[in-house]
């Protein structure tokens, strides 16, 4: 049976040259970074100059990149470790309605430890008004974070513009990067940050390795203690093998990625079209311009969205309801109800995020069966009887 991969946003196979980069790593160099003699001292060297590379790309110092397990620690030690430093100034944090559950959780977590958390309103698109967040800004406000690209409908916030808010304002700004990071070009010093989160996996590298920018003189203090690693600042022995793949998968992404988004453009158009002239009561969500390339979520009138993915898995075909960290929840997308999309169509919905492995020819395939499979489930769902008849 052919199988077509559409869920690249919950987590991409390794690059064929990540995985030979990283491989000496497991066998040869296998040393602890923070071991003195020799083997120590060659993982330490791998390890520096993975970091120096990583931060020629972003546009950073290499000083200012902290390795972490990935992006949910990299969030939680982003908001987490600002807010407890900084909460003689103030306990006010800043977020948006739409975050990852690494950053909504970790934001529900300070205000049950006495921090007020103001979550800024989107629009039908998924967009923060800069205006809102401007006005959101008080006295004792010390943080604010939001995403760059949302990871279920590919979103790409006016991240410069909410840059420019907080700095205008002395308050810390944080932005998950996740889903943005390999998908669109941009440096750190453009964006306007503190804080930057990345994950490996999201961009053909590892699972389980990351990083968190940390831009010099932030005031944070460490999320988790134990060794002297990471300049004090994240204890735990490093991944060596993991932080080479994330610093080759970074400059790999970094080489191709005007390539890519012309092909990821021209397949992501094409699957869409082809949906609306197959498919009837659809819902486009998101903005179909200001997304990363690779992402379209669509919502099906009258169907659960956990229906149409095992109905697609059942013919070879993987796509998700939407964050593959909630997987198990039975509640629709928050991030789609927050832009006002109804319930119903809300657990309807369908991300298909594309990758590398993907081509044209995919999408007449997955249209195929895909126009098949609703038809067959709306024609036993009372729910599209009643809409329709």
């Amino acid at each position: 049976m052919r199988t077509v991969y559409l869920d690249h946003n919950a987590t991409t196979p390794v690059h064929p040259g990540v995985l030979d980069a990283m491989l000496p790593y497991f066998s040869q160099v296998f040393g602890n970074a923070s071991s003195l003699h020799q083997s120590g001292r060659e993982a330490k060297a791998a390890l520096e100059n993975a970091r120096q590379s990583i931060a020629e790309v972003l546009g950073c110092r290499a000083s200012e990149i902290i390795f972490t397990s990935g992006g949910t620690e990299s969030d939680n030690f982003a908001i987490k470790g600002t807010a407890f430093a900084n909460r003689k100034k103030g306990k006010h944090i800043i977020t948006s309605s739409i975050e990852h559950h690494a950053v909504e959780i970790s934001c529900r977590f300070l205000e049950k430890e006495g921090f007020e958390v103001t979550f800024l309103p989107v629009d039908s698109c998924g967009f923060v008004d800069p205006d809102d967040l401007k006005k959101a800004i008080r006295p004792n406000t010390t943080l604010v974070t939001i995403m760059y690209a949302n990871n279920e409908t590919g979103v790409i916030q006016d991240i410069e513009a909410l840059g420019s808010v907080t700095r205008e304002a002395g308050v810390y700004f944080h932005t998950d990067a996740v889903q943005a990071t390999g998908k669109i070009p941009y440096k750190i010093d453009d964006i306007g940050c503190d804080m930057l989160s990345i994950s490996a996996h999201k961009l053909y590298g590892p699972k389980g390795v990351g990083l968190l920018y940390i831009k010099s003189g932030t005031n944070i203090i460490p999320w988790n203690e134990g060794g002297g690693h990471e300049k004090g600042m994240r204890a735990g022995t490093e991944n060596v093998a993991g932080i080479i793949g994330l610093a080759e998968a970074i400059k790999i992404a970094h080489k191709d990625i005007a390539a890519r988004t012309v092909k990821l453009n021209k397949i992501t158009r094409k699957f869409y079209e082809s949906i609306k002239a197959r498919i009837p009561d659809i819902q486009f969500n998101g903005h179909y311009e200001k997304r990363v390339p690779n992402t379209i979520n669509i919502s099906f009138k009258a169907i659960e969205g956990e229906a149409i993915v095992l109905s697609l898995d059942m013919k070879g075909i993987m796509v998700s309801t939407g964050s593959a960290c909630t997987s198990g929840a039975t509640d629709p997308s928050h991030v789609l109800r927050a832009m006002g999309v109804s319930r119903e169509m809300a657990q309807g919905s369908i991300r298909f995020s594309f990758g590398r492995s993907n081509s044209i020819e995919d999408v007449d395939y997955v249209v195929d069966i895909l126009a098949k499979e609703v038809n067959r489930l709306r024609s036993i769902s009372p729910l599209y009887a009643d809409s329709s008849g």
